[in-house]
């Protein structure tokens, strides 16, 4: 990330997203795909590659997990959903070529197992508990916390991360083509689910983000990603440390802008007057003019007047997250 990419026109690249949002309704993400890893070797495999204790995937619990370089750095954000004896991962579309390429480098040790994607697959969001129950029935009050999933017929129902404003949402995860009717439920654009991740705190890597964070300033250990004892896996030693001494210096804050018509490309620039505090993970803007955006700030900047780069005149709002990120209260005053 170089902190120069300019921010966009909302109108040029996406869709908007409704103001006041919506609280009831499905969107296609397709901006996202799933793989499916099976064969023998396949827990073994993941368990090392990857943040997040195999054992703890299984019937009815899909956590959240990270791979991350040697170095750290996240270049996979992802969930992990036991299917029979294998093992469903989604990824961002963007990444999804790149991201299975490298893994390919490490499954080349456990014959027998393959990595393949779904390319009948889809992920369809969920808004509200309306939405879900519509597939779910009665057993809908089974979902009660982020990763709890239901198997049915039609896929995997997932409980998702409600919004800081305490909207409950869900993804269905349909790994082959399948003719389920949703027509009753109100049909969104891919720009609202992404505002309901905004407001749910949960980001998503890009070309521009992608090995750019240990894992923690996402804040994916308060997204149930990451299992602090599990054995070794790749960048695990240096996860570990920035945990278990407190080393956390930045994370990841939510903000508003309003009336900007822009959004900032992810990687741009979060200043604090003439100096670069941060950097832009995910936005999305809606039809009022106003913005969204998920950035990772320095905990000692965080309430400091900020801007994104190239708005200078658009002062940047904090906005709460659904989850309290413990590691703030150490934040070191700055030096004077």
């Amino acid at each position: 990330m170089t902190g120069t990419e300019a921010p966009v026109s909302a109108s040029a690249v996406y869709t908007s997203a409704e103001f006041p949002p919506p609280a009831y309704g499905r969107a296609l993400l397709t901006n996202r795909v799933l793989v499916r890893i099976s064969g023998p070797g396949t827990d073994k495999f993941l368990q090392g590659q990857l943040s997040q204790s195999l054992d703890d995937v299984k019937t009815g619990k899909s956590p959240r997990a990270a791979g991350a370089t040697p170095k750290g750095r996240a270049y996979c954000l992802t969930r992990l959903v036991r299917d029979g004896e294998d093992i469903l991962m989604d990824l961002p579309s963007e990444l999804a070529e790149s991201i299975m390429t490298h893994l390919r480098k490490y499954l080349m040790l456990f014959r027998g197992t393959s990595m393949e994607l779904q390319t009948e697959a889809q992920i369809i969001g969920l808004l509200g508990n309306e939405a879900a129950s519509s597939l779910a029935g009665d057993n809908l009050n089974t979902l009660t916390s982020s990763g709890d999933t239901l198997e049915l017929d039609s896929g995997f129902l997932i409980r998702t991360e409600s919004t800081a404003e305490g909207l409950p949402r869900f993804e269905l995860w349909q790994p082959g083509a399948n003719d389920l009717a949703l027509e009753s439920i109100p049909q969104k654009t891919l720009a609202d689910w992404q505002a309901s991740e905004i407001a749910a705190g949960v980001p998503m890597l890009s070309t521009a983000t992608s090995e750019s964070y240990v894992p923690q300033m996402l804040n994916w250990q308060h997204l149930g990603g990451m299992h602090f004892k599990k054995g070794c896996y790749t960048g695990q030693e240096v996860i570990a440390r920035m945990h278990f001494l407190g080393q956390l210096k930045k994370s990841l804050f939510r903000f508003r802008a309003a009336a900007t018509n822009c959004i900032p490309a992810p990687g741009t620039s979060i200043m604090a007057g003439e100096r670069s505090v941060g950097e832009v993970v995910n936005a999305v803007g809606f039809s009022d003019g106003s913005c969204e955006l998920l950035a990772v700030i320095r905990h000692d900047a965080a309430n400091d007047v900020l801007t994104a780069d190239g708005l200078p005149e658009t002062l940047l709002e904090q906005q709460p997250l659904p989850y309290t990120v413990s590691e703030r209260e150490n934040t070191e005053p700055k030096d004077t």
